[in-house]
């Protein structure tokens, strides 16, 4: 996903709270000259759009700075919001080259229907949905298509045994489990139904009661 946004540089001696009045964002991009940082703004509407396409730590943008000659890729490294309103206050950008290994946040999607499931019964219980990777800046995969289809039921599939796009490693616990089929439910058994004990009571004195008249005659 290619996406492109213009900043102005930032007066450094400008108020945040002014800024935002004027529906300008502050923000501030790191690294731009590997130790440099650069104070920037840009339109808060822009902003809120950018974020609807953009996932933070993930997705590779285009940043120019037009009155600071400067432009090259970044990505977004952090967004603080207000407390209740949950408007945007203050965007961290963090500039990389294509080529640079960056770790960023990937979204998995589960495809196939287990074998455990198909055939088995088995239920397929998802664990984790996002995990760490490493990679080239200009590689970064919008999310990962992750095929459960094999797994059968108590089978788990872990950090460890996934199988990545070209470049593309896996960072944390390799035995972290990400999904795993589970035995099917097996179905309760009907529970019998209890009688009062006093109106098993009742029933016995009126059966010997019957039995009694019977004799009589």
């Amino acid at each position: 996903m290619e996406l492109t946004i213009e900043c102005a540089k930032r007066d450094p001696k400008s108020k945040p709270n002014a800024l935002r009045r004027e529906g300008l964002l502050p923000a501030v991009l790191y690294g731009y000259d590997k130790t440099e940082s650069m104070s920037l703004t840009l339109s808060n509407h822009e902003a809120e759009a950018l974020l609807r396409r953009a996932t933070e730590n993930n997705t590779l943008i285009n940043v120019q700075v037009p009155d600071a000659s400067w432009k090259g890729k970044a990505l977004i490294r952090e967004v603080q919001r207000h407390p209740w309103k949950n408007k945007i206050y203050h965007l961290s950008f963090f500039a990389v080259s294509a080529s640079d290994m960056v770790e960023v946040q990937a979204v998995i999607n589960y495809v196939g229907e287990p074998e455990g499931v198909r055939l088995e019964g088995g239920i397929l219980n998802t664990e984790i949905n996002e995990i760490s990777i490493r990679c080239e800046a200009g590689e970064i995969p919008e999310s990962l298509d992750i095929d459960v289809s094999e797994l059968k039921v108590g089978d788990s599939l872990t950090l460890a045994n996934l199988k990545l796009p070209k470049g593309v490693e896996a960072i944390g616990d390799p035995d972290l489990a990400l999904a795993t089929v589970l035995m099917p439910r097996k179905a309760e058994p009907a529970k019998e139904e209890t009688v009062d004990p006093a109106v098993v009571a009742v029933l016995d004195a009126m059966g010997g009661d019957e039995e009694e008249a019977t004799t009589e005659e």
